[in-house]
């Protein structure tokens, strides 16, 4: 008994035939950016720049809100890698904090449109939205904490509250981030000065603090 193949897919014009999550996320990649947020999306208008039917986007992903969160959970394991690798290159040199917050800004100047996301999303977007950037920018903090554990270990100057300290940094610099995502390029050089100052104020705040035990006023 002879089998006939299975039908090869016959794509609409202008649509493709098979499509992936990696493709819906690309298409809504290219239409949002430092002015644009994911709220502001519609599914067809995703559907079109993927060159789908807006029925074929609901075999990947459930709603709009998934894809957001999707693109969310994307950004912030991006740019978690980009700041890993550059503190490790930092460690040599001592400059943990200048190196990473300039591949953060870096990053930004590169007009990466993932971090464009993680910044904006976390005030504008819906409550899933929040959650999402809620949940990655924990993951900066304990990683973050992780380092200033090691480091405040080898070089025996003490650290005041680590988890504590490592939100309030990782708050800080994404708080300046958003405000230089807006800035022109000579006022991010400005930001990223100051940032880089402001943080490394935090860790002779929280060494001082580690030696008397409390805060004073």
């Amino acid at each position: 008994m002879r089998t006939d193949p299975p039908p090869v897919p016959v794509a609409t014009p202008g649509r493709k035939p098979v499509i992936s999550r990696e493709d819906i996320i690309e298409a809504a990649l290219k239409l949002v950016g430092p002015h644009r947020s994911l709220s502001t999306l519609s599914l067809r208008e995703v559907a079109r720049e993927a060159g789908i039917a807006p029925n074929s986007f609901y075999r990947q992903f459930r709603d709009m809100n998934e894809l957001a969160v999707a693109l969310i959970d994307r950004a912030g394991q991006s740019l978690r890698q980009i700041i890993g690798e550059a503190r490790l290159r930092a460690y040599a040199e001592q400059s943990v904090v200048k190196g990473s917050i300039e591949a953060f800004m870096d990053q930004l100047r590169a007009d990466d449109r993932l971090l464009h996301i993680l910044l904006r999303e976390g005030t504008v977007g819906s409550d899933d939205y929040k959650r999402a950037v809620e949940r990655q920018l924990s993951f900066f903090e304990e990683e973050l904490k992780h380092d200033l554990t090691q480091l405040a270990e080898a070089n025996s100057t003490g650290l005041f509250e680590p988890e504590l300290t490592a939100k309030a940094i990782t708050r800080l610099v994404f708080a300046m981030g958003a405000q230089a995502m807006d800035a022109d390029p000579e006022d991010q050089v400005k930001l990223t000065a100051q940032t880089i100052l402001m943080v490394r104020m935090i860790v002779a705040g929280t060494q001082a603090m580690s030696q008397t035990g409390h805060f004073q006023a």
